[in-house]
């Protein structure tokens, strides 16, 4: 199913929903290491990050989780696969030096002398 989704997704051209909705205070945040993306399509908390910036990280969450939520109904497929494979674009993305979330729920950092942090299962 998730090849499906994200072959699906990537014809609908589905951009990395982090570039689109990224705040001064949210790209701050990644580069101090607060904040990053994570394996399911949505923003994580990676350490002591300001309740201004927690509050974008939620209010973010939600404009993402009604567009997979939307975007799934439309295709037929769960909002949790739409949420997996945007995470597969985000964490295409991330840039050296922030933070990042997979499933085995163990925040890291970007090396410089490592490609993209993309799952396995996230190559069609």
């Amino acid at each position: 199913m998730r090849r499906f989704a994200v072959a699906l997704l990537l014809a609908l051209g589905l951009a990395a929903p982090g570039a689109a909705q990224s705040s001064p205070a949210i790209r701050a945040a990644k580069a101090a290491g607060q904040v990053g993306e994570r394996y399911d399509g949505y923003l994580g908390v990676a350490g002591a990050t300001p309740a201004q910036v927690r509050r974008e990280v939620e209010t973010i969450n939600i404009r993402r989780r009604s567009h997979y939520s939307n975007l799934a109904a439309s295709r037929g497929v769960s909002p949790q696969d739409v949420g997996v494979t945007a995470g597969c674009l985000t964490l295409g993305s991330v840039d050296v030096g922030e933070p990042y979330l997979l499933a085995d729920n163990v925040w890291r950092r970007r090396d410089a002398r490592a490609s993209a942090p993309v799952p396995s299962y996230c190559r069609p």
